[in-house]
């Protein structure tokens, strides 16, 4: 492309030479040849004007006879132009598919070794199951998507979902119960139906909460703009027309409603699955979103406790040793639990740290063909879990995992045995027909 545009500017430097001179060379180099020529300039005279005029004119002719239409055609340029980019853009893609390729011979750990394959939850509006990442934008998109069903329970969720300052949506649901709580009192009293914008307290307090501005007009409030005493411009203005007993009624009940409301959260989904009899049922391999701290920092963190503890083994005391122990286990978000029932055939579910020991034997009895029946969970140690315990898992030292041993109450087995009523099978057929061998 270069040589392209150099021939071009050769051959304009040739035309601007005047017809029958040689071009002359670059005297730019040459300073002695320089200062000759500008002494010769400055001793020759003027040509006249009509000598300029003619000689313009005969330079025209010559020039529009000689020129060169192949190389100074802007068709030409772009022609080359676009050749060079489409070369250059082919160039790229093939270095693009020989990156994909190298990288793709890079050797990836298998998801499959992984004891379960991630973190996921559920929406309890959809029933969509949704990663970690994904869960919010979801649960915003299936509350506005609800509005069209009901505006009043879509805004009551906007409010306590969207704001994640508690206070803040305290202070809202306060204010708007009292503007109902207002209404409802004085029904007949106009100034108790508007709602001026510009207001102090409406700014303060509900403007900035989503889904406040929402439930107003769920419950009928319109934008008006309105004449304000002592000003020449508008303001706009949220009013209520006047409402019927039936209604008042009703704007009572929403604004319960509101109180009473609670954050849409998607729920942990605790992916149960069962695994035959293995020898590899103490061994896991956990997904990073198990931690709170990435791999590298807990690496670390873990070889500065090794360090210390070395250091200090014979000086640590017992509240030394259980708030260590505290600190290790709070670096976890969720524990993965296996549960070896009495034929040797395993039970997995994934958990928060901090669920109680309640969730864990509900996620088991849920499980069981006869969950009516009591039984015991043994954690590791031989350590009893009673279900009645309000203590969290993390607690119990069952993160970020763990195998625990399930058995049945003795005394409640051999009078079912001497009835013969004894099932044939532990664990519900859906969750049968799904088992695996555990790798």
């Amino acid at each position: 492309m270069k040589k392209f545009f150099d021939d071009i500017k050769k051959d304009m430097k040739f035309k601007s030479a005047g017809p029958g001179k040689k071009l002359t060379e670059d005297t730019s180099t040459k300073p002695d040849r320089v200062q000759s020529s500008s002494s010769a300039k400055n001793n020759r005279h003027a040509p006249g004007e009509g000598a300029q005029r003619a000689g313009a004119a005969a330079l025209a002719r010559v020039e529009q006879r000689q020129r060169p239409k192949v190389h100074t055609s802007q068709d030409a340029i772009r022609s080359q132009v676009k050749k060079e980019l489409e070369a250059e853009a082919a160039a790229l893609a093939e270095k693009e598919k020989a990156t994909t390729a190298e990288g793709a011979s890079v050797p990836v750990k298998d998801p499959s070794c992984l004891s379960v394959s991630g973190v996921y939850f559920t929406c309890p509006l959809t029933g969509t199951t949704l990663t970690k990442s994904e869960r919010e934008a979801h649960i915003k998109e299936a509350i506005f998507m609800r509005f069209e069903e009901d505006a009043v329970e879509a805004s009551v969720m906007m409010v306590h979902t969207f704001n994640k300052d508690r206070e803040k949506v305290k202070a809202a649901v306060d204010i708007i119960s009292k503007y109902v709580d207002n209404i409802c009192k004085n029904p007949t009293e106009e100034k108790y139906r508007k709602i001026k914008l510009s207001n102090k307290v409406f700014q303060e307090k509900v403007r900035y909460v989503e889904g406040g501005r929402e439930f107003l007009q769920a419950m009928g409030f319109m934008s008006v703009m309105l004449p304000v005493e002592g000003q020449e411009e508008e303001e706009e203005f949220l009013v209520l027309p006047e409402q019927t007993p039936d209604a008042l009624e009703l704007m009572k009940e929403r604004r319960d409603r509101l109180q009473r409301g609670e954050p849409v959260r998607a729920q942990l989904d605790r992916q149960p699955q069962v695994f035959g009899p293995s020898p590899n049922a103490q061994h896991f391999e956990l997904p990073p979103e198990f931690y709170n701290l990435t791999a590298e920092e807990l690496k670390k963190e873990q070889q500065q406790r090794s360090d210390l503890v070395e250091r200090n083994a014979m000086l640590r005391t017992k509240a030394m040793r259980e708030k260590e122990e505290h600190r290790e286990r709070r670096k976890y978000n969720y524990t993965l639990l296996r549960i070896r029932l009495p034929d040797g055939s395993l039970l997995q579910g994934t958990f928060y740290a901090w669920d109680r020991l309640s969730v864990l034997f509900g996620f088991v009895r849920e499980s069981l063909v006869d969950g009516w029946q009591p039984f015991e969970l043994i954690a590791p140690g031989s350590q009893k879990l009673q279900e009645s315990d309000e203590v969290a898992l993390a607690e119990c030292s069952l993160v970020p995992a763990a195998l625990l041993t399930f058995t049945w109450d003795a005394a409640v087995q051999a009078d079912i045995a001497a009835a013969g009523g004894k099932s044939p099978f532990l664990l519900k057929p859906q969750l049968l027909e799904t088992i695996r061998t555990l790798s």
